[in-house]
């Protein structure tokens, strides 16, 4: 099995367009933990499985674009 490093990961950037609140409290968890605190603020993270499925758990509020 090959090891992935960090030059071969993909980067993806995230940015939030909607707002957390009325949302329950395990989503704003995962905008926490992918490092959005406010609308309109962005990340470029490292996409792997852990970050694919908490983007997948609040797709409904942010924005996923490929950052190479």
């Amino acid at each position: 099995m090959e090891k992935k490093t960090i030059k071969n990961s993909k980067n993806i950037k995230v940015t939030q367009i909607k707002s957390s609140i009325g949302k329950n409290s395990i989503q704003k968890k995962h905008l926490d933990s992918l490092g959005l605190k406010k609308i309109g603020s962005s990340r470029t993270i490292i996409f792997n499985k852990s970050t694919e499925g908490l983007i997948k758990k609040v797709a409904h509020l942010i924005k996923v674009e490929e950052n190479n």
